[in-house]
């Protein structure tokens, strides 16, 4: 159902007859609790959890989703029933945990993440979806008279690494217990919907496009704000329509193109003067490179440029406003407070720094003695020796003034400080990361977006429609503002189109990530048997969208199939069988291409092979890359996939060589020897080994002898060409050679297997989409077997061995490693400092440019034990390999030094040296541990003594800044 216009006189009075007969029912005492109307769709919603059915509300940030999911736990209480209030990230769990606690009472209201416990009992209580899972899997007590349970931001499903979690709650909450489901707005809400009727039962799905606050879009160009459309556009306004039957909004194939100009609907025209500076912008750049005066041109246009007033956008190239000045702008145009994005941590902080320099101040002496009062409490409990290295004076300094960084870096106490101030109104200027969008109440007037483009881990990608209706969604309080305002700034090469057609576009589609992990097929195994736990992964939304899927690819077969019939037609040949000569021709074609394509391999496979080779001492020259010049190898790298063997430049950089480096393989030209004390991050360490580098490079010395250089270019594929010109004299001889409508024939054998090949294609995918979940459950399955955590009794039934029972309680992304690693003996002889260092190479993940040499060991116990994770690692990573399954991530050794000082009682200051580690992901990561070292320690039937090591392992590190709770 929508709800996406205003009612007419009619339906607002029979919607007037209904909420009279509503007063006595359970709904109208909600809402006299209230001291606002509800909307139309939070009523809808609201009716059906009352009427004892499911909901799917979708509708956009800031429309008052939350108010249904109070609802239900409303009912809960009124009819002494459970409610558990899920969210997707532990900072929003702690913001709700608040806002109920101060509603119901704080005796009424629990809070269960993985680190905290807080009244858990309670008759609601607020928790992340991985902590509910969990008692899921063990068949918590805490579940008994649950009646609702509310999933905050269940788009969250769609998470590659988490969203599984989403799934497998659904799937497996008792049929008796109602399940309201909120999210953004997505694309395809009625197959989501649709879906959860299957699994949960009657689900009414309601989806509202309208925005409670209009939203306005616009471009800062220098320090102007100039709109973004050429009419009085809003939100609502450029909105795609809405199908009249599901209300979910229709996109047209050709709507899909971001950078389309759509003309065709009135008030989407993109502002002329925007277009029109794009276009001077561009001709400037061309006549700036290639042209006459374009810098005197430019000098002129600056000297004008600040005499330019009101709406219209400046013409020729921009000077981009700095960030004070940005903030100055929207403080005159009364627009704030405002959120600004940047895709940056580092880019957060020095914006706050920029905006303290320049002189700005956002507050007033009454706002800064709350400010001041607010922040020394938040301080008073944090050790006072950690406060220095956790910034809190340059911190606190930021928000006396009304200037505040918001990301994961943080400590979790500043972040919260931060949110409570800034909705107060006392912040008024935010500069924050993307996972603030992630469902944490922070409404603001307007919301700034420096670029739209971001670095997701691997490569600088564009930001999608759906990531910005998430992001400038945040604009706009309920309320408090008559409207909210969307600013994007103008960045040379900016294409305002493009920038409308992010504005305009609703296409967010809710995608599955889920896929069985070893601990979920398990578990499964354990309560269902396996034939049972086919069925309930079958019954999973992955599957649910490829069977459907399917449904369409098979439409597609059938009309492929009629044109293969057509085309085959065409290419009939009076002189002979015109398909076997285009077979000739295709394979004459294939044999040629994979020569050339063999020859290409076979260079790459040796440079491999070459890096591959190169030892600790070896000196080398690196042709290309960023750094080239002789460089000394530190580290060998024998993985078989793209060696990156670690180097030293002459100049002293450290960095990694691969293939692209390399224009063949490479051998060594000298070598010397690497000293026992040598530390790479000593600069006087690197500064040493490089001079003698160069000394033996003056002196020629050669490499070590018995060293095998020989990487000539074997001969490739050496029947190949005999092959080739077999299939020349079979082609000649064909009689359809001699056709004289020969090359119209293989024009349409082209086609023919052209299209051949896609339907094919086609059919495989349908294959492959059939029983694509159980498929892999059976492959998860078969290497539970293998490791001995599934036996097979005489019947031939199979049955969970001990290894099994103990592996059911690990959670994780990396459960069967750290269930091999217990089984192998990895925890045996360390003492319970040693247990928390080694407890981290199981938990943390580095960012990729993170990743380093094997630092040196704390203790030759943690040596013994990393040496056997880490080929456990190896071993399991192979196995996974042969069957096809997602690989486990690789042990990671960078945070065992900071947690062996950490837990060794060592200062944070002490911690942290040498690292790149910000506070708040070190307090991140030790909370992760703390939950790892917790769960082990619950293990039923673990060795007392590794249970008792755990535990106290856990009251080493749970200290200091890691201790003070992060719920205020």
């Amino acid at each position: 159902m929508s709800i996406s216009e205003p009612l007419s006189p009619s339906e607002s009075y029979r919607a007037s007859a209904e909420r009279t007969a509503e007063a006595g029912t359970y709904l109208g005492g909600f809402v006299r609790t209230l001291d606002f109307e509800l909307d139309d769709f939070q009523r809808l919603a609201c009716k059906s959890l009352q009427e004892g059915r499911g909901v799917l509300v979708a509708a956009p940030t800031g429309a008052g989703k939350t108010i249904v999911g109070e609802f239900a736990i409303y009912l809960a209480l009124e009819r002494h029933l459970k409610a558990f209030y899920t969210t997707p990230i532990k900072a929003l769990s702690n913001q709700k945990f608040t806002e109920l606690a101060e509603k119901y009472g704080a005796e009424n209201v629990g809070l269960l993440t993985g680190d905290t416990s807080i009244n858990g009992d309670a008759p609601v209580v607020v928790m992340t979806t991985e902590v509910l899972r969990n008692m899921l899997y063990a068949d918590s007590d805490t579940l008994d008279d649950l009646g609702f349970v509310v999933m905050d931001e269940v788009h969250y499903l769609a998470d590659r690494f988490r969203g599984a979690v989403w799934e497998e709650v659904i799937i497996h909450l008792p049929s008796e217990v109602q399940v309201a489901s909120l999210s953004a707005t997505v694309s395809n809400a009625e197959e989501f919907g649709a879906w959860l009727d299957t699994v949960r039962g009657d689900t009414d799905i309601i989806v509202s496009e309208h925005r409670p606050v209009p939203l306005w879009q616009h471009v800062m160009v220098g320090r102007q704000i100039v709109d973004l459309f050429a009419g009085e556009t809003t939100f609502d306004e450029i909105a795609p329509p809405a199908d009249a039957e599901t209300g979910v909004p229709v996109t047209a194939p050709e709507r899909l193109d971001p950078a389309r100009d759509d003309t065709s609907r009135p008030g989407f025209e993109v502002n002329p003067d925007l277009l029109a500076m794009a276009r001077s912008e561009s001709q400037q750049s061309i006549s700036g490179r290639f042209g006459h005066g374009g810098r005197s041109q430019r000098r002129q246009h600056r000297q004008r440029g600040d005499e330019r007033q009101g709406q219209a956008a400046p013409q020729g190239a921009v000077r981009k406003a700095s960030r004070p000045q940005v903030i100055a702008s929207l403080d005159r145009q009364d627009l704030l407070p405002a959120i600004t994005f940047i895709f940056s941590r580092a880019g957060c902080d020095a914006a706050v720094a920029q905006c303290v320099s320049s002189g700005l101040w956002l507050t007033t002496e009454k706002e800064q003695r709350i400010i001041a009062q607010r922040v020394d409490e938040a301080g008073q409990d944090i050790p006072s020796d950690d406060l220095d290295v956790l910034g809190f004076w340059t911190w606190r300094d930021g928000l006396l003034r009304g200037f505040a960084a918001h990301h994961a870096g943080m400590l979790p106490t500043f972040k919260e400080v931060v949110e409570k101030l800034f909705v107060e109104g006392l912040v008024k200027a935010v500069f924050a990361t993307e996972t603030l969008a992630l469902g944490v109440n922070m409404p603001a007037r307007s919301v700034v977006l420096e670029k739209l483009d971001k670095f997701n881990g691997e490569a600088h990608v564009d930001i999608t429609a759906g990531e910005y209706t998430q992001l400038t969604g945040r604009a706009g309080r309920r309320g408090i503002d008559v409207e909210g305002h969307a600013v994007v700034l103008w960045q040379p090469g900016t294409d305002p189109a493009a920038v409308a057609g992010l504005a305009s576009r609703r296409t967010y589609p809710l995608n599955s990530s889920f896929r069985p992990t070893y601990n979920m097929s398990i578990n499964l195994l354990a309560q269902f048997g396996r034939a049972r736990a086919r069925e309930i992964l079958e019954s999973s939304f992955a599957q649910f969208q490829a069977d459907r899927s399917v449904v369409g690819l098979a439409k597609q077969v059938r009309s492929r199939e009629e044109s293969l019939a057509g085309y085959a037609k065409s290419m009939t040949c009076h002189l002979g069988d015109f398909t076997e000569y285009a077979r000739l021709r295709r394979e004459l074609s294939d044999a040629e291409n994979i020569t050339t394509r063999s020859t290409s391999r076979a260079r790459k496979s040796l440079n491999e092979d070459s890096l591959a080779r190169l030892m600790p001492g070896d000196v080398v020259d690196v042709p290309g890359g960023r750094a080239p010049g002789p460089a000394i190898v530190l580290s060998s790298d024998h993985s078989g996939r793209e060696p990156r063997p670690a180097v030293l430049t002459l100049d002293n950089q450290l960095r990694r060589i691969g293939t692209e480096d390399l224009e063949g393989p490479i051998a060594p030209l000298t070598r010397i020897r690497i000293p026992k004390t040598f530390n790479a991050k000593v600069p006087k360490s690197r500064r040493d080994l490089a001079s003698s580098a160069r000394n033996a490079l003056r002196e020629n010395r050669p490499p070590a002898p018995g060293r095998s250089t020989d990487f000539g270019l074997a001969a490739v594929l050496p029947n190949q060409e005999k092959r080739i010109t077999e299939l020349r004299r079979a082609l000649r001889a064909h009689p359809c050679h001699g056709c004289s409508e020969r090359e119209d024939h293989a024009r349409w054998s082209e086609r023919w297997w052209k299209l051949r090949r896609e339907t094919d294609a086609l059919v495989r995918q349908i294959q492959g989409r059939t029983n694509t979940i159980a498929k892999t459950f059976d492959r998860v399955c078969d290497v539970l077997s293998a490791y001995g955590y599934l036996e097979t009794g005489a019947d031939g039934r199979q049955a969970i061995s001990p290894d099994g029972q103990r592996l059911r309680r690990i959670y994780g992304e990396k459960d069967l490693l750290i269930s091999q690693s217990l089984r192998l003996g990895a925890f045996d002889d360390l003492d319970a400092v040693e247990v928390a260092t080694l407890a981290t190479v199981l938990v943390y993940q580095a960012k990729r440019e993170d990743r380093g040499l094997r630092p040196r060991m704390p203790s030759v116990s943690l040596e013994t034990s990393v040496d056997v994770v880490v080929r456990e690692w190896s071993a399991l990573e192979d196995v996974e390999e042969q069957n096809k399954l997602p690989l486990t991530g690789e042990p990671e050794l960078g945070l065992m030094w900071p947690m062996y000082k950490w837990a060794k009682g060592r200062h944070l200051q002490d911690v942290l040296s040498g690292t790149d580690l910000a506070a708040g992901d070190f307090v991140r990561w030790v909370k992760q541990v703390i939950d790892l070292l917790d769960q082990l320690a619950k293990i039923p039937g673990l060795d007392p003594r590794l249970a008792r090591l755990c535990a106290e392992a856990i009251s080493l590190i749970r200290r200091g800044v890691v201790a003070y709770s992060s719920v205020l």
